[in-house]
């Protein structure tokens, strides 16, 4: 109760709405202090943060151009044949995207709070579940974000965007990021142990395999299409692929909402469960 109490007291009153739709002892304004933590644990070891942005270029350059080779061109958004490794390069940015958010916010998320304990002595301080939620889903989110300009940048080197909607791209690989990193959070506090991580596997591979990463939705069978349209990394998929090659419609803002939704979702979830397992 005192812990409650002193949140209260040393929550800034600019929040605002926030603060009262928040439940008291939840938040105390300190997200950023997190941040800034794990900047400077990482400064030391910045070639695992740049580590995982090779993945989705060796995929690219042996599919897109590899195996592209033998493929003359594929369907694009609006039906017109583009090549495939234009097919398959925003694809693999949505999925960059997701990687780098999903693992952060999953296995580094476990550690610290299972073996390191680092939560528990967090709680000690004005921050609360809030902060720790908004804190990590704010770094991964930075994270996946690295990885997802990394890639644009050799898309563009490439001469795989055709398109100046391609702008846009790196705001909606950080949506992207971020909303897979609130869910990913959330799921890693239902874990007991590192077994439990196999799940993780479970869902992200077919995501990546099966969410026409690399073949169009409609060679699938029509009850997999169904499936497969309500899958997340299917949405970033559209809208990567609408914004590099400049095929953009009000459609895109349903992809938007999509996961403006999970985010919100995923990050209340993921405090409210931080508070109940660590203030309880």
């Amino acid at each position: 109760m005192t812990q409650t109490l002193d949140r209260e007291k040393a929550a800034p009153a600019s929040v605002g709405l926030l603060w009262r739709v928040i439940p008291p002892g939840l938040y105390g304004g300190k997200a950023s202090k997190l941040v800034e933590r794990a900047a400077l644990v990482n400064r030391r070891a910045w070639f695992v943060l740049v580590g995982g942005a090779f993945e989705p270029l060796l995929f690219l350059w042996s599919l897109g151009l590899g195996f592209g080779q033998m493929v003359s061109s594929v369907a694009g958004p609006d039906g017109q044949p583009i090549s495939y490794a234009a097919f398959v390069a925003p694809a693999l940015l949505a999925a960059s995207a997701m990687n780098g958010a999903v693992y952060d916010a999953t296995f580094n998320v476990f550690f610290k709070f299972k073996y390191v304990k680092l939560y528990d002595a967090m709680l000690t301080t004005p921050m609360g579940p809030m902060d720790i939620a908004m804190g990590e889903i704010a770094w991964a989110l930075l994270r996946g974000g690295l990885y997802s300009a990394g890639f644009l940048a050799v898309m563009l080197g490439m001469g795989l965007i055709v398109s100046p909607w391609a702008l846009l791209a790196l705001p909606v690989a950080l949506l992207v990021a971020f909303a897979f990193a609130a869910v990913g959070m959330a799921a890693t506090t239902f874990m007991r142990s590192w077994q439990d991580f196999d799940l993780v596997q479970l869902a992200v591979l077919p995501l990546f395999l099966f969410s026409t990463t690399f073949y169009p939705l409609s060679v699938y069978p029509g009850w997999l299409q169904a499936v497969v349209s309500w899958t997340p990394l299917y949405h970033a998929i559209e809208l990567m692929r609408g914004l590099t090659l400049g095929v953009v419609g009000w459609g895109m803002l349903g992809h938007v909402a999509y996961f403006a939704v999970m985010a919100a979702v995923g990050t209340v979830v993921a405090a409210r469960r931080l508070g109940t397992l660590l203030l309880d």
